[in-house]
């Protein structure tokens, strides 16, 4: 994207906020910069800086917006912008919405909880089921939420979106991915939750930069459960991923995180986190190669828009050799 597209582009969004304070627009912004040390090397990095949009267009009808750009590890004067997500949200009933456009795919309390400001994760990077793409992290369609109703605070979401054998709505083929979950929130802290993902991938869709073989059927069933009190912090959830095909059968992935933190004064919470992946021999849609990973950490929190973070990580994949990195990050929301 070229410099003058960029300020274009910010003219045009300080554009809509001065014609739109009566809808209640609102426009807010997150970044994060970084520095790592392993095998002997120290580096800095730029995270992704983040434009987020909210507008309340009416008493029903309301908007969300989320562009990021992404800076470039190679070349750090050049960056990418990607259209996270754009969500119109027309309220049925009290605390049931439709929901249409592009959204976080609600597998799972991570990617339904935390967009892409880091001020706000628990941890420097997401579990390893986000990067070895084994969850959809997004989906395009349309679909009804609700949420906080009756005594157990129950919540649900059904939605029906583009197959991940589509890109960006483009109709590439004649299937639909289907997500229906389902949470409960016991006490204000605590949240559990369970999902299940459908879709069918054509042959010849070009899927986590590969080009397909074979027709892919795919489920996935999540459970989490969430609890963030005053001193302790708790988060658990698991994937289980059956792809099928014609010619291997089904193989069954499974993927999971533990994340814990105590708060031992107001500001500093240490926590650890281990992930583990573990595929089927046979699997042919994901990039098998079993991995875990184990994270140790601090979190300063400034105040609620300004955060440090010191960690170390230790991966542990069968096809590459082993990493250690210390990486302190500083994420701010503006």
């Amino acid at each position: 994207m070229s410099r003058l597209s960029f300020f274009t582009f910010l003219f045009f969004c300080s554009i809509i906020s001065l014609h739109t304070i009566g809808q209640s627009t609102q426009i807010k912004g997150f970044v994060d910069v970084n520095g790592s040390f392993g095998k002997d090397k120290a580096s800095f990095s730029l995270g992704e800086q983040d434009l987020f949009i909210t507008s309340t267009i009416n008493d029903r009808v309301s908007f969300l917006g989320e562009t990021v750009f992404k800076y470039t590890p190679s070349t750090p004067t050049e960056f990418s912008v990607s259209v996270e997500r754009i969500i119109i949200n027309y309220n049925i009933k009290g605390n049931h919405n439709l929901i249409v456009g592009k959204v976080h795919t609600p597998v799972n309390y991570w990617n339904d909880t935390y967009h892409h400001g880091r001020v706000f994760f628990p941890t420097i990077d997401r579990p390893l089921l986000f990067s070895e793409n084994i969850i959809p992290l997004h989906s395009i369609g349309a679909g009804f939420q609700g949420n906080n109703l009756g005594k157990l605070k129950f919540g649900y979401n059904a939605f029906v979106g583009n197959s991940m054998g589509e890109h960006l709505g483009m109709n590439m083929s004649n299937y639909k991915s289907l997500t229906l979950a389902a949470y409960i929130k016991p006490t204000r802290k605590m949240k559990i939750g369970v999902s299940w993902y459908h879709d069918v991938l054509a042959k010849g869709s070009q899927v986590h930069g590969k080009t397909l073989d074979w027709k892919v059927t795919q489920n996935l069933i999540s459970l989490s459960i969430a609890n963030f009190g005053k001193k302790f912090e708790f988060l658990a959830e698991g994937t289980a991923g059956f792809n099928k095909t014609d010619t291997t059968g089904q193989k069954t992935t499974l993927a999971s995180y533990v994340y814990a933190g105590y708060k031992i004064k107001e500001k500093i919470i240490p926590y650890v986190r281990f992930d583990n992946i573990k595929y089927q021999e046979g699997e042919i849609y994901y990039h098998t190669n079993n991995m875990s990973k184990l994270v140790a950490g601090i979190r300063y929190q400034l105040n609620y828009l300004a955060v440090v973070k010191l960690e170390y990580q230790y991966q542990h994949s069968e096809m590459m050799s082993d990493a250690n990195n210390i990486i302190a990050q500083f994420a701010i929301g503006f």
